[in-house]
């Protein structure tokens, strides 16, 4: 079997994997997932397609993840995993899509607005 490459992506977070047979080693930009991802709930974040779909530890994974924040990064890598787990056999779709894993969280962040001291939140009001 060849590897399976897809991509997923959250906020600004950009992830690339690559999925082949294995014994479950996560690689995330030439560093284990233990090291890249320190705390344990965006661990458990990135290995629940395995959980949902029962492919714990055959699959070794190696990402490159680039842009955003740790938990933006967690989430691309997620959907990622999933479509490339979609590719691999498309049974495993309705279990990851019950679970929503295989939507695109459209969620970004506001924009600044002029004359604002935010998004939302504007300059204190000064009656005099």
């Amino acid at each position: 079997m060849e590897v399976i490459n897809a991509s997923g992506r959250r906020k600004t977070s950009v992830a690339r994997v690559y999925l082949k047979p294995g014994k479950g080693k996560i690689t995330i930009n030439k560093r284990d997932i233990e090291q890249y991802f320190t705390v344990p709930t965006l661990v458990g974040t990135v290995k629940s397609p395995f959980a949902i779909t029962e492919h714990e530890g055959k699959f070794d994974v190696v990402a490159n993840v680039q842009g955003g924040g740790i938990t933006g990064q967690a989430g691309a890598l997620r959907l990622a995993i999933s479509k490339a787990l979609v590719q691999l056999d498309e049974a495993n779709k309705p279990a990851l899509r019950a679970n929503g894993l295989m939507t695109r969280d459209p969620r970004m962040v506001e924009r600044k607005k002029p004359g604002q001291k935010k998004a939302r939140k504007r300059f204190q009001f000064s009656k005099r």
